[in-house]
């Protein structure tokens, strides 16, 4: 059982992964909050890989509820405001999400792949 465990995180771990490379994919090469903005499928593009991160974020964290990823729990809950509270989603959020605390969680996803 424990190996299916280590499986299952790491199978999330790589989603988070790729959900991060696709959301630097799908921005423009300079990253500009106004073009972001009026990019309505970037913008949703990225709430989707966003809400792919939480969920999977969610699923380590039942098979491990230590698990030690800097506001792991924030992430999740940022995924359930984005998929429930749909209409009290800013821009100005995401934008926040991506350019500060993407970077980080990168970092520590590839610690542990």
């Amino acid at each position: 059982m424990q190996n299916d465990k280590k499986y299952d995180i790491r199978a999330c771990l790589k989603d988070i992964e790729l959900s991060i490379a696709e959301i630097y994919q799908f921005l423009p090469a300079k990253r500009n909050f106004q073009e972001f903005q009026k990019d309505l499928k970037t913008r949703k593009a990225v709430e989707r890989n966003i809400e792919i991160i939480g969920e999977a974020m969610g699923r380590i964290l039942k098979a491990d509820p230590t698990f030690p990823i800097t506001d792991s729990r924030k992430i999740v809950d940022t995924r359930n405001r984005i998929i429930h509270g749909y209409d009290s989603v800013s821009e100005d959020i995401i934008w926040l999400i991506i350019c500060k605390y993407l970077p980080i969680l990168e970092k520590e996803i590839k610690k542990f792949l």
